[in-house]
């Protein structure tokens, strides 16, 4: 089994810290899983350089931290063996989606600060990705803690954001309306309703859970007033002070606290002809839970977890139909 305790090294003031001690290739002791977990709680996402695993053994190390849920409640082209991976891939993006920009394909189609899954109502507690082939130059990934950002709006801003609740809604605006993954999306909805500040279930610290990616707009006000408070706590949350940037190369590992962090995809990509490859895995969560007890409600969908949703069961079903008949 790998080492008992592991070594912490902090990246940046308020985010991220680097472990190493551990060779993830090997089951974990007890006493690093537990030390692992509190250095996640503290600085909400953390590095493991040079782990050269593969698919299983990465869905071993999520299932230490919890249950490991399907790839994602869209994913309809699982890796044959492993319905938990969901491939970070732009050619595979591009072979799917038929982006183009300059002759370029785009590196991800979330390019802009995201917390996973938050259409669903159980956005997932966590999230692991593991670089298999990423570029020489470019391609980082930044995060930021939205417990900082909280805590760093002033007192009567945060009262307001307590009280505060927001739709948020799974949408393909990045594709063309007339693709047919666009068309899936919006005949299989997934939206759920959540507080604009949830308490943390282990820690109790108080996080602005909004994001541009998933957030569409406040309930219980104006559009207008939805429109400004958003820009707003936006501004807050990507506020350069609260983020960190980790410069990938393969076999590093990134594991974060989907439940206190928001995330950027690389922006420097796009117009360069380049591979990257990653995977990723997620924990299924627990229902956000706001400062006044509000829990956050289903608007459509299903609750994600390791099951495949219906909807998307019954599209794989069809597909390979499809494939027996051809």
């Amino acid at each position: 089994m790998s080492n008992k305790h592991i070594e912490v090294k902090p990246v940046a003031g308020y985010i991220g810290a680097e472990i190493s001690g551990v060779d993830l290739s090997k089951p974990l002791h007890d006493e690093a899983v537990h030390e692992i977990r509190q250095t996640l709680l503290k600085w909400k996402v953390v590095f493991f350089r040079n782990q050269h695993i593969d698919h299983a053994a990465q869905i071993a190390f999520t299932g230490r931290f919890g249950e490991v849920t399907y790839a994602h409640p869209h994913e309809d082209e699982p890796i044959e063996g492993y319905a938990e991976i969901l491939p970070i891939d732009r050619r595979r993006f591009e072979r799917r989606y038929g982006l183009r920009q300059g002759g370029l394909g785009r590196t991800n189609y979330n390019n802009f600060w995201h917390t996973d899954v938050t259409a669903a109502v159980n956005p997932p507690a966590g999230s692991i990705l593991r670089a298999v082939n990423v570029p020489s130059i470019g391609g980082d990934t930044q995060w930021t803690n939205l417990v900082a950002a909280y805590e760093g709006l002033s007192a009567p801003v945060r009262a307001l954001a307590d009280t505060l609740k927001a739709e948020h809604r799974f949408q393909a605006g990045y594709l063309s309306a007339n693709s047919a993954y666009a068309q899936r999306v919006a005949a299989n909805p997934i939206v759920s309703v959540h507080p604009v500040v949830r308490v943390h279930p282990e820690t109790g610290e108080r996080a602005l859970f909004v994001n541009p990616v998933f957030t569409t707009h406040l309930l219980d006000v104006s559009p207008k007033e939805s429109q400004l408070l958003l820009e707003l706590f936006y501004n807050q949350i990507t506020r350069p002070a609260y983020t960190t940037r980790f410069r990938w190369n393969n076999g590093d590992i990134a594991f974060w606290d989907n439940r206190a962090t928001a995330h950027l995809a690389p922006q420097d990509l796009d117009h360069l002809d380049v591979e990257r490859v990653l995977y990723r895995t997620t924990i299924k969560g627990d229902v956000p839970v706001g400062v006044d007890g509000f829990r956050s409600q289903v608007v459509e969908g299903e609750v994600f977890g390791s099951d495949v949703p219906t909807a998307l069961k019954q599209r794989i079903d069809q597909a390979k139909a499809e494939l027996v008949v051809s």
